[in-house]
């Protein structure tokens, strides 16, 4: 009875065996091999085949020894069907893999375009067609099975809308590109803004200047007013207030504050330089003449460096030119309380 189990264990420790040294000695180098070539999408193929060459070794084991150990012929079959399932789902996970690999792949290509929530539906359509393949080939009726399924998604669909309307809503975020991932936005509270980072099925992720992250339901995101910073183009009109005193001479203030406006532009965007800037006066104030800078930049966080060089080099600059930048100033006329007396009793 022994001698009946030795040769069905040799198959099972030689596919064990097998697949440990595909799996951490030819797997390994082949992916060293084929990674130092740059090979295009090589980086997913062999994350699609994780661990997938340690369990068909062991498969090919177990039906090896499934063979030679000759059971009855309704539990070999039986067990021969359990082995080519299990082969037959590995597979599909490998497919599955792939085409969430290459879908995420192609469309990071795209500029601004999220491949999380494509990729994921993907993957899971495919792995559920792959199931229904699969038991199909094994022999178990499958119509039954979508029948179940279309009842049965009816009920589920009732009773996950919110999760449906997130994931509907993130289809339509990103067929729209009404926001795309590397977009600077800013919610109607005011409160949030920052760089989308990612779209998934269920929420958008925001990251915040301060590194902080902001999840956001795509079904709150859809329906919200926000401004995107980056649509129709990134580069926006940075404006800013700077006042003169009235001796000032408003030509040589005009010409000494573009000078160095294009200063600040060749330093931070030099390739918008042919849009000059330029300034507007528009208000005569209590103490100063306003006027307003405008100047282009490439996006919305270059605004805050464009801000501090602009201040630093006006400040020195009017300094040299003898700009004055002038202060508020009250004047406070005070009558002591005899003088007021006397004002009465003359009266």
């Amino acid at each position: 009875m022994i001698q009946h189990w030795i040769l069905p264990l040799v198959f099972v420790l030689a596919g064990l065996f097998g697949g440990i040294i595909c799996e951490k000695i030819l797997f390994q180098r082949l992916n060293k091999f084929v990674a130092s070539r740059r090979i295009p999408g090589s980086a997913v193929i062999f994350r699609s085949l994780n661990r997938m060459p340690f369990f068909w070794c062991l498969l090919a084991g177990f039906y090896g020894a499934t063979v030679s150990y000759r059971p009855e012929p309704d539990v070999a079959e039986l067990l021969k069907k359990i082995i080519t399932g299990a082969f037959l789902y590995t597979v599909t996970v490998v497919f599955a893999r792939l085409t969430a690999g290459f879908v995420n792949l192609f469309f990071r290509k795209t500029d601004g375009f999220s491949a999380s929530l494509l990729s994921n539906v993907t993957k899971t359509a495919v792995l559920v067609l792959g199931s229904l393949i699969v038991l199909q080939t094994l022999g178990v009726q499958i119509t039954p099975i979508l029948t179940t399924l279309g009842v049965g998604g009816l009920a589920v669909g009732l009773a996950l809308q919110d999760t449906l309307a997130n994931l509907f809503s993130g289809f339509y975020l990103i067929i729209s590109k009404q926001v795309r991932t590397g977009d600077y936005v800013k919610l109607d509270s005011g409160n949030h803004e920052g760089y989308v980072t990612d779209i998934t099925w269920r929420n958008t992720t925001i990251k915040e200047l301060s590194n902080n992250v902001i999840i956001v339901p795509n079904s709150k995101l859809a329906s919200a007013i926000f401004t995107n910073y980056h649509l129709p183009v990134k580069e926006i009109t940075l404006t800013m207030t700077v006042g003169v005193s009235y001796d000032s001479d408003l030509e040589q203030v005009e010409r000494v504050t573009v000078e160095v406006a294009k200063q600040v532009m060749q330093e931070i965007a030099p390739e918008l330089i042919a849009n000059e800037p330029y300034i507007r006066f528009h208000e005569f104030a209590d103490f100063s003449i306003n006027f307003m800078l405008y100047m282009r930049v490439n996006e919305f966080f270059d605004q805050r460096l464009a801000r501090h060089l602009l201040i630093k080099k006006l400040h020195k600059r009017y300094q040299k030119e003898r700009i004055t930048i002038p202060f508020p100033i009250r004047d406070v006329y005070v009558q002591d309380h005899e003088s007021r007396n006397g004002a009465m009793t003359l009266e």
